[in-house]
């Protein structure tokens, strides 16, 4: 499939500069564009909106140090990053009306090998609301 638009689903962790390199990779390969997803779940839903940071600079939900966190893994990126959407409350809600919006065709995202991720799988939740193609790479 060739993609044209893919959609990274960011953690604030080193870990995801693996998705980022994935995304690199698949990009340069289909020539597509990549965007950047954060949505903090730690305090429900503060902002109900997905903010573009890229387009509404001065709209940012969170605080300094979690936006330049974002800039940062933008900056590690070697291809351009489109869109930084960020907002709070569960990335599986806000999935369908994103990707619609921006024309998304590849969500890219990651899964914990790790003991709670075995119980629960966040993954799973993604897959089964995501209604484009989505990548889960193991972290």
């Amino acid at each position: 499939m060739n993609y044209k638009h893919i959609l990274v689903a960011i953690e604030l962790s080193e870990e995801t500069k693996v998705l980022i390199d994935k995304a690199n990779y698949l990009a340069k390969l289909t020539e597509a564009e990549i965007s950047f997803i954060h949505i903090d779940g730690s305090h429900g839903e503060i902002y109900p909106e997905v903010t573009d940071i890229q387009a509404n600079q001065d709209q940012q939900p969170f605080g300094e140090h979690t936006i330049e966190q974002i800039r940062a893994f933008e900056a590690y990126s070697e291809h351009p990053i489109k869109h930084i959407l960020v907002g709070t409350g569960d990335l599986a809600d806000k999935l369908k009306g994103t990707i619609e919006d921006n024309q998304v065709d590849l969500l890219l995202c990651g899964h914990h090998h790790d003991f709670w991720s075995k119980i629960v799988s966040y993954s799973k939740h993604l897959v089964d609301k995501s209604p484009v193609d989505i990548l889960v790479v193991p972290i």
